[in-house]
């Protein structure tokens, strides 16, 4: 276990020190995806000064609209990584196409998904906002990555985690060997461990979704929903409250420090896409943290983290969070 209190950088060390077959590569890179991710967290906080809110006038691969914040974000996780050696390339959920290194930086022998402001639409609003990554190994001998070698199954990660930008900056972090949350000190700048091994409650009686949708749903989700809405006087037999952030981060560590459902399902608007959110830095990343705090991740029909990738910025239904819930909403998809 170790000591609440010390400093992410410290934590690191000593996981890396506990493998003596380990480098040091992966200790650097998240490190440097770290020190990206304290820059972010400064622009959000100061994003209303910086004239930072509101939309660009682009859309980023998927067709989204791209808030201004969306495009720094992306720019300086680029700009923070590319040149370390640490790693191989990276894809962006705000890129088409993969993010090589340049031919002037040494490459790595790691892979980078992430997603850089996860619920960017918050940030006019002034709700929390977030970071989300996965690290994969470069296969060996691959120099020049193509999109094929992305293209791992979740269980593949090697390390997965996210920053929420809220009240206080909030990092978890997960290398498969449990779950660990680090809160940004500002006064020194650092990263401290605050929410040691981190578990998620395998009951719950709260659910996080878009009410909003619900006429597109498929059967399955309006039936656990409607249970859910029935409480006390329907087959749950207990009362349930209902939370939806538009933030996947925030959404997700609720569920880390209290339990909870977080659905995002297929419905029929979306049925041709495959869903809404993205299986590489998104779904992975976040279920890997979620089965190793305990919980259980769904597309409900199929565990996430089996997928085989089909395309970088391939797009999954997702469930995920307290274990008995999420069983409870895949055994309606049966």
């Amino acid at each position: 276990m170790s000591d609440i209190g010390q400093s992410v950088n410290q934590f690191l060390v000593e996981t890396q020190r506990a493998h003596p077959s380990a480098t040091g590569d992966l200790t650097g890179l998240l490190n440097d995806v770290i020190s990206a991710c304290k820059k972010i967290a400064n622009l959000v906080n100061r994003s209303s000064i910086l004239g930072l809110e509101g939309y660009a006038s682009s859309n980023n691969v998927q067709g989204e609209h791209q808030k201004k914040l969306d495009i720094l974000t992306n720019d300086v996780m680029v700009e923070h990584l590319n040149w370390t050696g640490h790693l191989a390339a990276m894809v962006s959920e705000e890129i088409d196409e993969i993010i090589s290194i340049s031919e002037d930086y040494p490459k790595g022998k790691y892979l980078l998904c992430f997603d850089p402001l996860d619920g960017s639409s918050n940030v006019d609003i002034n709700l929390s906002v977030g970071t989300i990554f996965s690290v994969l190994r470069c296969p060996e001998g691959i120099k020049n990555p193509s999109h094929e070698h992305f293209l791992q199954k979740g269980t593949e990660q090697v390390c997965a985690g996210f920053c929420v930008y809220g009240p206080s900056t909030m990092l978890i972090l997960t290398t498969g060997f449990g779950v660990n949350g680090f809160t940004l000190d500002r006064e020194v700048g650092e990263f401290i461990l605050t929410h040691p091994n981190m578990q998620i409650p395998e009951d719950t009686a709260e659910f996080a979704i878009n009410m909003s949708n619900q006429r597109y749903w498929q059967s399955p989700v309006k039936r656990y929903i409607d249970e859910c809405v029935q409480g006390v006087d329907g087959v749950r037999e207990k009362n349930f409250n209902m939370r939806w952030n538009a933030s996947m981060v925030a959404e997700v560590y609720r569920i880390l420090t209290r339990g909870g459902i977080f659905m995002y399902p297929l419905d029929s608007r979306i049925a041709e896409q495959g869903g809404k959110l993205r299986l590489m830095y998104e779904a992975n990343p976040m279920s890997f943290i979620i089965e190793q705090a305990g919980g259980v991740s769904s597309t409900g029909t199929q565990r996430i983290m089996d997928l085989q990738p089909e395309t970088i910025h391939q797009r999954v239904p997702v469930f995920l969070g307290s274990k008995n819930e999420v069983e409870r909403v895949v055994s309606y998809h049966k």
